[in-house]
Parts: C-alpha cells; structure tokens; sequence
C-alpha cells in the first residue's frame, strides 16, 4: 500500500476481542474467461478453483504467489464492465524481479518507475519517472501491467514495512502452530546439517511456508538458504 498515513482508531472495549476482517477476494471484470485464467496461469497464479453451472454461471478463482488474497472471475458474476477494474495493487520484496518474472510469463509490463515527490497516480502515466525511487525507498518503486481486458495492475516494491503493517495474515494461534512445525522441521534437519544459526533455517522455512510451500519443499528451500549463507 501506500505511504500514506491515518489517524488512529478508537480501541476496542477492553471487554470485547478485536475481530480479523481479512480481504480474502477481489472480483476483476472480464469478456473472455478462459482468455484471463490462461493469462493469470502463466504469470504463476495459482489456480484454487473453476466451478460452472451450466453454459450461463462460472467462476474461476486464482491466487498470486504467496499472497494470502485471490481474485475471482468468471460469467454471470458481476454485471461490472470487462476492464474497469483499476489501481489493483501487488506488493513485492524485489520489483525489478517481480517484472522480470511477469514479462516471462507473458505479461506485457512497464518499465520500473517511481513517482514525481511520491505523489500516487493508480491510472495512466500521470507523475511517473523512470527508474526505481533513488534511495530506494520501501514503497517507493513501481512498475505497472494490465490483463487482456484492460484491468490494471500496479505493483509496489516493499522492502521494510512501516509500524502496524506487515504478516496481517497471521495470528498467535496460526504462528504458534508454524513455530511448532518448523521446530520439529529443524529438529529433523539438525543433526546432519553444518554448523549454522537457527535463525536462517527458522526463517527460511516460515517464509516459505506463509508462500504456500509444502513443508517438504520448505525444508529443502531453509537448508538451501543454509548453505548459501556460509559461502
């Protein structure tokens, strides 16, 4: 998201337990659906579900790499017009990667830019300057995209989060969980592994599970992260 700041909200009554309100889904307009589900398969999105009724209702829905949010789209679901759907927003550690994987799985992408005194334009070329922001700033470089509708996408470089942000899919419940998994994951890999910190392996493997690997994968993705850190 943006850098942009509220006001603070009242607290909870201190006798009622605050309720997560997670965005779980956003519906984007298009003509064609079999068109968008093969564009958004091969940027890497994963496909959760295609249900149909009929030759008058489907529903497609797909989730982006490690996001905890998924669009959906389909016929007979939203009477929206295809392509007015804009200023969606995807949020990076690397945007120049990002790009660069978007471009390879066929996405036409526009160039890295970031905006004239960070004033934000979610629509058009409005304020944009070419090249990542110069101090490489956290929310500060962007590069944009659009899907064969029109529907646009805007995709936002986040290296440190500012205070409050960040891991919002997590509560201490689910975290509790992922800790014990990944105790008895490095307990398993310890006994064979180099001489390391707990701490990268602890890390590597969270992080790869919050993208949605499977704990096999994440292992071997934390013991990589291992040995790339003692070169």
């Amino acid at each position: 998201m943006s850098t942009t700041q509220t006001s603070p909200q009242p607290a909870p009554s201190s006798d009622t337990a605050p309720v997560d309100i997670k965005l779980e889904v956003v519906v984007i307009p298009v003509s064609d659906v079999d068109r968008a589900k093969a564009f958004y398969g091969d940027l890497g999105w994963r496909l959760d579900a295609d249900f149909s009724a009929g030759d008058a209702w489907r529903v497609v829905q797909l989730t982006p790499p490690g996001s905890p949010s998924s669009v959906m789209f389909g016929k007979g679901l939203t009477s929206v017009s295809p392509g007015s759907a804009q200023g969606m927003f995807l949020v990076v550690d690397d945007v120049e990667a990002a790009r660069a994987q978007l471009v390879a799985g066929g996405a036409n992408v526009s160039e890295v830019f970031h905006f004239e005194h960070d004033l934000l334009h979610v629509t058009g070329t409005n304020g944009r300057l070419a090249g990542p922001h110069p101090e490489r700033r956290s929310y500060g470089s962007w590069a944009s995209f659009s899907d064969p509708d029109g529907n646009g996408w805007v995709m936002q470089e986040v290296g440190a989060r500012l205070p409050g942000r960040g891991l919002g899919s997590l509560n201490v419940a689910t975290l509790t969980e992922l800790l014990r998994e990944t105790e008895q994951r490095h307990g398993d890999y310890e006994p064979t592994a180099p001489k390391h910190h707990w701490s990268t392996w602890y890390a590597a493997y969270m992080v790869a599970r919050q993208r949605g690997k499977g704990s096999e994968e994440a292992a071997r993705i934390a013991a990589h992260e291992v040995e790339e850190s003692r070169r």
